[in-house]
């Protein structure tokens, strides 16, 4: 996530309305005359103006290299963004949200904070912090990478006795209304980041939890494709380890139709095949729509792509008909991409059995030279996708017959 730049322009006039003499410096001895102005104990409308210049410095490459190089003015705005009111904790936090957006300056922030994620993480899961959602989205961002994720589960596993700090991120994301002042959207990708660690996917595949209940039913939050694509993401990434397949599948969680029910459309299917279909997915309305975020929609397929990877997940998948689901998304799917996915899911579905010893797909060891062809392969795959886009690009006229072919 980066915050729109267009909301900071003119920001750096605010400084100089107050007779800051600031602009006739260079860059850093700019920066550097910021400093006591962002400092908690300055006075609030020149607090105010150095936070807003300091976020208009965000929104340009240039703005963000001087500031990278600026371990105390880094320090000075975490401050800031932790701080309670009159301080200007939201353009602080916003301008944190720009920085940590660009993973090489995640480091400099990390230096001059070491403390920053468990922080900002108390301020997101604070229910009645108003700048909790800009505290998720640095946190977002900083997961995306190695180290600043280590930081995070360590804050998360050094949380209050009595709770986890992934139990209270789970309950914050599942939890209407857990903020007041705050959608909290941002706590969906920031769980799918951390959910790449076997940590952390060993906490929300715990038979004793229910953590994967408490989130199926955001495969369909209508009013953030933010936090639905984050909880999908977190779900294809449990879908990772295929000792907990049999469990998914199964009653107790039921995973499948909370996958198939945001890739279905409005389709009138016949008898025989609507009985093939779970409940859920039967008889839908005239007016249900497809989920309408592409890479939503593919994490979903890529989802039940890896619980295909046993031979009983293959079989779960079959009988509760998910063919027929897809075969009508691909009919109707206009992204090239997820059309080929689509596409490679179906084969896995309708074709033969893999040859004893080669049951388990995740556990098959490829040899190299079927492996840089496949890869091969899929580069060529994604150029021809990327052609077709570029086609219907320059000619939108077209779109309308290659995205619903026959």
């Amino acid at each position: 996530m980066r915050e729109d730049e267009g909301d900071v322009g003119g920001s750096a006039g605010g400084l100089v309305s107050v007779g800051s003499p600031m602009l006739e410096a260079g860059p850093k001895a700019e920066a550097a005359k910021l400093l006591p102005f962002l400092a908690l104990g300055a006075r609030a409308d020149l607090q105010a103006a150095a936070a807003q210049h300091v976020l208009a410095l965000t929104g340009s490459g240039p703005g963000r290299t001087l500031l990278a190089g600026q371990a105390a003015l880094l320090r000075a705005l975490v401050e800031l963004a932790v701080a309670p009111a009159p301080a200007p904790a939201r353009d602080a936090a916003r301008a944190l949200v720009n920085l940590s957006a660009y993973p090489g300056l995640h480091e400099p922030l990390l230096a001059a904070e070491p403390g920053l994620p468990a922080r900002l993480l108390g301020c997101a899961l604070d229910p009645q912090w108003p700048w909790a959602e800009e505290a998720a989205a640095v946190l977002a961002n900083l997961s995306r990478e190695p180290v600043p994720c280590t930081a995070l589960m360590a804050a998360l596993a050094a949380a209050e006795p009595g709770e986890s700090g992934l139990e209270r991120l789970v309950r914050a994301l599942c939890t209407p209304g857990y903020n007041a002042r705050a959608p909290l959207h941002y706590l969906g990708p920031m769980l799918s980041n951390l959910s790449q660690r076997p940590a952390t996917r060993a906490f929300l595949l715990d038979p004793d939890r229910c953590v994967v209940q408490r989130l199926l039913p955001l495969t369909q939050y209508p009013d953030s494709s933010v936090r639905r694509g984050g909880v999908v993401g977190t779900l294809r990434n449990c879908c990772f380890e295929h000792r907990h397949h049999e469990w998914l599948l199964g009653p107790e969680v039921d995973i499948l139709p909370f996958l198939l029910l945001p890739l279905a459309g409005p389709e009138d299917f016949s008898e025989e095949e609507m009985e093939r279909l779970p409940v859920d997915l039967q008889y839908l309305p005239q007016d249900k729509q497809r989920d309408p975020d592409a890479d939503i929609r593919k994490m979903l397929i890529e989802a039940i792509m890896l619980l295909t990877a046993t031979a009983p997940g293959r079989k779960q998948v079959r009988d509760q008909g998910a063919y027929l689901i897809l075969r009508e998304l691909h009919n109707w799917e206009p992204e090239p991409d997820v059309r080929v996915t689509c596409e490679k899911l179906i084969q896995v579905l309708i074709g033969d059995e893999p040859e004893h010893g080669m049951e388990n797909l995740l556990e098959v060891q490829v040899p190299e030279d079927v492996e840089r062809q496949l890869q091969q392969q899929d580069r060529q795959e994604q150029e021809q996708c990327e052609r077709v886009q570029q086609a219907l690009e320059l000619a939108p006229e077209t779109q309308a017959e290659v995205a619903a072919p026959t």
